[in-house]
């Protein structure tokens, strides 16, 4: 059995190494990467069908060493191991887990046999294996009146990258007043008045920014969704850049 763990915290890859020994012993080789370029590297070398993966890593992170493993590999059982429940890590996983893949998302606050009931069930079980906190904000995301669609997402971040209303049509294919409509059903969401339709508080807050803010603090955004999208925003613009030339 091999057991890939990426993590760049000593202290938590020793811990994950130990629980992995420990279950299965004498029966385990585990390989081990501190960032997610070694990751991806060790992955795409030794092929390991299970593999205990941080979400916040140096160099790439978890979601972009979990693309590389399923785009090789979409059997590979993978359990993401974070610190952190936000909204933009459980998008970030649901995008890219390919259909009828097994893993698993346990919070690092798990305890050592929370941690060990969720390496058996997605390593050797082959269940999918997802923390309370995690599954709620599942559900959060697949509510229809309080969850933020796909194309809204899409909105939020355009905001956040600093993209204008036209800017924003442009890149997703929308008219103006499609593009505007998404925002506004942003704003809605995130309990925001704009100042043209509200009074007192609604006239103190730039909508924007607010939406960034509220987004932020609610984990809707963080900075690695941001570094990601920004990547994938300068090669948008770098396509887009020879037809506005014609």
């Amino acid at each position: 059995m091999l057991v890939m763990i990426a993590e760049n915290d000593g202290l938590h890859r020793t811990f994950a190494r130990r629980t992995v020994e420990q279950l299965w012993p004498g029966d385990v080789e585990v390989i081990e990467a501190g960032d997610g370029e070694d990751a991806i590297n060790l992955a795409t070398e030794r092929e390991p069908p299970h593999v205990v993966l941080d979400l916040q890593l140096p160099k790439a992170t978890g979601i972009e060493v979990a693309r590389a493993i399923w785009s090789r590999r979409a059997g590979t059982h993978i359990l993401f191991w974070s610190n952190f429940a936000d909204e933009a890590y459980v998008r970030g996983v649901a995008r890219i887990v390919p259909p009828g893949s097994v893993y698993g998302y346990v919070l690092k606050s798990a305890t050592e046999e929370g941690m060990r009931s969720a390496l058996r069930g997605v390593f050797r079980e082959g269940h999918c294996i997802i923390d309370r906190e995690i599954r709620g904000i599942q559900h959060r995301v697949q509510d229809r009146f309080e969850g933020i669609t796909d194309g809204e997402y899409e909105s939020l971040i355009d905001i956040a990258l600093g993209l204008t209303d036209r800017a924003i049509a442009a890149r997703r294919g929308l008219s103006i007043r499609g593009a505007q409509s998404r925002i506004k059903h942003v704003y809605d969401k995130l309990g925001i008045v704009p100042p043209e339709e509200g009074a007192g508080e609604a006239s103190v807050f730039n909508s924007r920014t607010r939406a960034i803010y509220l987004a932020m603090a609610r984990g809707l955004i963080n900075i690695d969704a941001l570094r990601r999208e920004q990547e994938q925003l300068d090669a948008w613009l770098a396509q887009a850049a020879p037809l506005q030339q014609q």
